[in-house]
């Protein structure tokens, strides 16, 4: 009998939901974040209690932003959700469900999704970059997440792409229509799909400005690929689902090697497999690393 696992992805906005079966993950329906840590454990406990009704699951295995410090259960760092955070919140979830629990990063779940049966199944070293409001990601190392000295593996937004601007200032298509709605001014807020469409169609105002987010990521990609020499560099986010980037980044990266002879190859750069699931998967493989011998 497959061992099943409950989990759990928690966001500023919802708490996505579902059980791991054994090849897939089942969807349970998400619920709004609580405003209180009492709220939080009443919910979770009430949607755990549901899983193991539904499924006798052996444990619980959750997706988490902020800093995850596996060694004293605490989430350091910051999110949107201040009440997670420095104190041993790893134990209180594990007497609230009478299971075992697990808690990784949302970012280093999603990567741990694509090194399973995703984009990167076929490697064992890859960097995954995570495209949004800001620019994150995670360092696989022989398939295990690389956490860091400082938990701040794969912080890739925090890179300084020239004088005074970061990877997540240059390199986000947040901050693309932001830097396109200042630009022209013309009273109409641009979201980043929006520019891309109007870069596409001709626009030399929206063409600049996409140019400059391709540069950026570029430059990065770059960076990392002669740094880590990854197998391959995941590019995951709802911007990565456009057909033009990898092709518009691969191009900036060319004109890097252009200018740096040396460089004998070009990074491997691929689009992720998972985008809406993928922390749920990653908490699962996140899950299934840690209690090998319980799922088996």
């Amino acid at each position: 009998m497959t061992k099943k696992i409950g989990l759990i992805d928690v966001g500023g906005t919802t708490i996505k939901l579902g059980v791991w079966t054994g090849t897939e993950v089942q969807k349970y329906p998400a619920i709004k974040t609580p405003a209180t840590i009492e709220n939080f454990y009443t919910e979770l406990g009430h949607a755990v209690d549901q899983m193991k009704a539904d499924h006798r699951i052996v444990g619980v295995g959750i997706s988490s932003p902020g800093a995850v410090n596996k060694a004293t259960g605490q989430i350091e760092g910051a999110s949107a959700i201040p009440y997670i955070h420095y104190f041993d919140i790893h134990t209180a979830l594990v007497e609230k469900f009478g299971l075992p629990v697990t808690i990784e990063n949302d970012a280093n779940c999603a990567a741990l999704a694509e090194v399973a049966d995703g984009a990167g199944k076929d490697v064992d070293n890859l960097i995954f970059m995570i495209i949004g409001t800001g620019i994150g990601g995670a360092i696989i190392s022989n398939r295990q997440v690389q956490h860091g000295a400082h938990l701040f593996g794969g912080e890739l937004g925090y890179m300084l792409m020239d004088d005074h601007q970061t990877l997540s200032e240059l390199g986000s298509p947040v901050r693309l229509g932001k830097r396109y709605t200042a630009r022209v001014n013309d009273g109409t807020t641009y979201d980043g799909k929006t520019v891309f469409d109007l870069a596409e169609q001709g626009n030399t105002d929206a063409q600049a400005e996409v140019q400059t987010m391709y540069q950026a990521l570029a430059k990065a990609i770059y960076n990392l690929q002669y740094s880590f020499d990854p197998e391959k560099i995941i590019l995951g986010g709802a911007v990565s689902n456009n057909p033009k980037l990898i092709p518009g980044v691969l191009a900036e990266i060319k004109k890097i090697r252009d200018i740096v002879e040396i460089a004998p190859f070009d990074p491997d750069v691929v689009a992720c497999q998972y985008t809406d699931g993928a922390n749920l998967r990653g908490a699962a493989v996140d899950f299934m690393n840690s209690y090998a011998d319980l799922v088996k």
